[in-house]
């Protein structure tokens, strides 16, 4: 995103931000209750209708618990939760809302809406685990309707703590948002969301999402800390006819039983003018990355800059799909720079309340890839000042995939299914994995592998035009041969 979009951003948010401060007022004014027990729903929805009445201003929360259920926030009205005070999340699923217009439930909801925000240091306790496990209660009685798939309720049938949809001048800063019964939070086709200095604990339930940007134009995410058992940092395309656009993130850390920093799945529109920047990922069980082009989106100009990963399963994953029949998607312009990662033997994520599956077998480890489709191309990759340590053993004796053509050849596309770096189980290289892609640059590029692997660390097929001269491998298995190029041209090694 330019300089100048970001100041007419940082203007924009100003502005709301002197609307929302123009007057306090005291939540417990309005009858709210601050013991835990009173169901302050009704409370709170007419003390926020009352500040956006009477021209906005701050709703101030002050020490204590405010159990609800769905409210919505309006123009020109921001939660302020001090210090101690906690918007606590009734119990019972029948207290929240799903919403006719999004068709999701959530503590705090708002539709259209300008200035607003949610600020201080205080808490938003969604208390997802036991209204979740209510629920399914609920439906095994066949009290409440829902299929019930995988043993666990629709994530639209639970309520996230926020979700807010094509709302203008957005600002989260400084709260703890925890335990929430899906999704953790939600801004959807919003413009100028401004979220800063949070810290995440969603990792109570299925589904807990860190963060979900989706079809947003301008959002700034900054200093902040996530904690969840799906994708911990998610930007989503749910519109064909929208895009999720000028995104920056920077200083964030992330850890995940699904990935770090993910695009899509839902990827319908696309991601455009993406940059991130100081990112650090731990004990992750898929990507540290994952850049993913499979509804039919447009997915470009995309910018990753100082990435540390630690026991993450998988570094980086650019994939292009065709989940929908017909629909072409393009992945083009992306730079990847400054990476640090150490790829773990083992699972990464092991003894987390909510772990990633167990992978199917037989697996080794799976390298980072760049995957596109057969006359579908990943195109203008640059990976500059890499550094990815993997442990190596590949055993050709568990399990084996030949770099010869008709072990080549047999590695299925599979342009339909679930995008995930362990997709094709068993790969031919142990670093990098290329297949249709045109105008690759690996600069400064080092891989390591701590014990032998059967495997070369690099293969490519299908791949024109690419620059791998600068590129430094160790192998203590000493291969001739450890970049493998089939049916490419134009390949600098």
């Amino acid at each position: 995103m330019t300089k100048l979009k970001f100041l007419a951003l940082a203007i924009a948010l100003l502005c709301g931000a002197t609307q929302l401060s123009a007057k306090d007022y005291q939540v417990s004014d309005f009858g709210a209750k601050a013991d835990g027990i009173t169901l302050n729903t009704g409370a709170i929805q007419r003390a926020i209708d009352a500040v956006n009445e009477r021209g906005g201003g701050r709703l101030v929360f002050g020490p204590g618990k405010y159990l609800t259920g769905s409210i919505y926030l309006k123009s020109n009205v921001t939660l302020h939760l001090e210090r101690g005070a906690v918007l606590l999340g009734s119990t019972n699923p029948f207290d929240y809302v799903k919403d006719p217009y999004v068709r999701w439930m959530a503590m705090v909801f708002a539709m259209k809406q300008e200035n607003i925000g949610i600020t201080g240091k205080g808490t938003i306790d969604g208390q997802g685990f036991k209204t979740a496990n209510n629920l399914v209660q609920y439906i095994q009685r066949g009290i409440y309707e829902d299929p019930l798939k995988l043993d666990r309720p629709n994530e639209t049938n639970r309520p996230e703590n926020i979700y807010f949809r094509e709302c203008t001048n957005v600002t989260i800063t400084g709260i703890t948002l925890r335990d929430p019964a899906s999704w953790n939070q939600t801004y959807d086709q919003c413009k100028n969301v401004y979220v800063d200095d949070i810290y995440v604990e969603a990792n109570s339930y299925w589904n807990n999402d860190g963060i979900d940007i989706v079809d947003c134009n301008g959002v700034k995410l900054t200093n902040s800390f996530f904690d969840a058992t799906d994708d911990a940092i998610c930007l989503k395309s749910h519109d064909p006819k929208s895009i999720c656009q000028n995104i920056e993130v920077s200083n964030c850390v992330a850890r995940s039983s699904a990935s770090g920093i993910k695009f899509g799945t839902a990827s319908r529109g696309g991601f455009r003018n993406i940059k991130m920047t100081n990112i650090k990922v731990y004990d992750t069980y898929r990507s540290a990355i994952a850049i993913q082009a499979v509804d039919g989106g447009l997915v470009e100009n995309i910018t990753i800059d100082s990435l540390h990963s630690y026991n993450t399963a998988n570094v980086i994953f650019l994939r292009i799909g065709e989940r929908y029949e017909g629909e072409k998607a393009k992945l083009n312009n992306v730079t990847i720079s400054n990476v640090y990662a150490e790829v773990p033997a083992g699972k990464p994520d092991a003894g987390y309340e909510y772990e990633g599956p167990v992978e199917d077998l037989p697996r080794n480890i799976s390298p980072a890839s760049i995957t596109g489709l057969p006359g579908q191309y990943v195109t203008n990759v640059t990976l500059k000042n890499i550094t990815i340590v993997y442990p190596g053993g590949g055993n050709p004796n568990y399990a084996k995939v030949g770099t010869d053509a008709k072990s080549l050849n047999a590695i299925p596309e599979m342009p339909k299914a679930y995008p995930e770096f362990s997709q094709f189980k068993e790969l031919p290289a142990w670093g990098f994995y290329i297949r249709h892609a045109k105008g690759i640059t690996f600069d400064n590029v080092t891989l390591t592998a701590e014990k032998p692997d059967y495997r070369p660390a690099i293969v490519l097929d299908d791949v024109h035009g690419g620059d791998l001269e600068n590129v430094t491998i160790n192998d203590p298995g000493k291969k001739k041969n450890e970049i493998v190029v089939f049916q490419s041209t134009d390949i600098k090694k």
